[in-house]
C-alpha cells in the first residue's frame, strides 16, 4: 500500500468536514455572500507569499537536481504567475492590489503559515512534503467534489471550482502525492509517523482557514 493511501485515512475525514462547512457548501451552490469570500481571497494572498517561501526551502533541501528544479519552477510560478492571477481574480471581487498588500494575517493564517515555514526551515525534506501536501490535496478534492455537483451560476465561484478541479491542479496534486510516496518508501517507521502528524496538522489548518473566512476572524486585541 502506498503511503498516501495510509494518509488518505487521515485526510478523508478532514476533506469531508471542509465540504460540510457552510462556507464551502454555499460556495458550491453559488449562494455564498461575497464578503466572507473576499476575506478568504485576501488571506489567501498572504498565504501564497509564505507558500512561496516553503517552495524555496524545497529547492534548497531537495535531494537531487530534478526535484530541486521542480521546486524552483513552483516558486517561480507562484511568485510571478499565480500571484498575478490572484490579483486579477481579487479585482473581479472589487479588491484592489493595495488592499491585498495591506492585508493583516489573521490568527489562523499566521499560525498556519508559521507552521509551514518552520517545518520547511527546521525539518527534513520529507517533513516539508508532508506539511505541504494537504493544501494541494484538500483543494483538489474540494474542487472535484463541488464540480461533480455542477458549477454554480456565480461566475467567480464557478471559476474557483474549475481551477482546483482542473487538470493542471490535479497533476500538481498527483505529483506531490507521488513525491510523498517516494520519500516515505525510504523512511523509517518513526519518520512515517512524524509525516502523518505533520500531514494531520496541516489538514486541520486547512479546515480552520475556511472557518476563519466564514467567521471573518480578527485579532481580538
Amino acid at each position: 500500500m502506498a503511503f498516501t493511501d495510509d494518509l488518505a485515512t487521515v485526510g478523508d475525514p478532514i476533506w469531508d468536514a471542509i465540504l460540510d462547512h457552510p462556507i464551502v457548501e454555499q460556495l458550491g451552490a453559488g449562494t455564498l455572500d461575497e464578503e466572507p469570500f473576499r476575506y478568504w481571497v485576501r488571506q489567501d494572498y498572504v498565504y501564497l507569499i509564505e507558500y512561496g517561501r516553503v517552495f524555496s526551502y524545497g529547492a534548497a533541501n531537495a535531494p537531487d537536481l530534478q526535484r530541486m528544479g521542480t521546486f524552483a519552477e513552483l516558486l517561480d510560478s507562484t511568485i510571478n504567475t499565480e500571484m498575478d492571477l490572484h490579483r486579477a481574480y481579487a479585482a473581479d471581487f472589487g479588491i484592489s492590489e493595495s488592499e491585498l498588500e495591506a492585508t493583516t494575517p489573521s490568527p489562523t493564517t499566521r499560525a498556519y503559515t508559521d507552521f509551514l515555514v518552520r517545518t520547511a526551515a527546521t525539518g527534513t525534506f520529507g517533513d516539508l512534503i508532508a506539511a505541504l501536501l494537504p493544501c494541494m490535496w484538500g483543494f483538489n478534492v474540494t474542487g472535484k467534489r463541488l464540480a461533480e455537483q455542477g458549477t454554480p451560476d456565480h461566475e467567480g465561484y464557478a471559476e474557483w471550482i474549475e481551477m482546483y478541479a482542473g487538470e493542471e491542479f490535479t497533476e500538481l496534486t498527483e505529483w506531490c502525492k507521488e513525491l510523498m510516496d517516494d520519500v516515505a518508501a525510504e523512511a523509517t517507521a518513526s519518520e512515517k509517523e512524524r509525516y502523518r502528524k505533520l500531514f494531520r496538522t496541516s489538514g486541520r489548518y486547512e479546515y480552520l482557514f475556511w472557518d476563519a473566512a466564514w467567521n471573518q476572524e480578527e485579532w481580538p486585541v
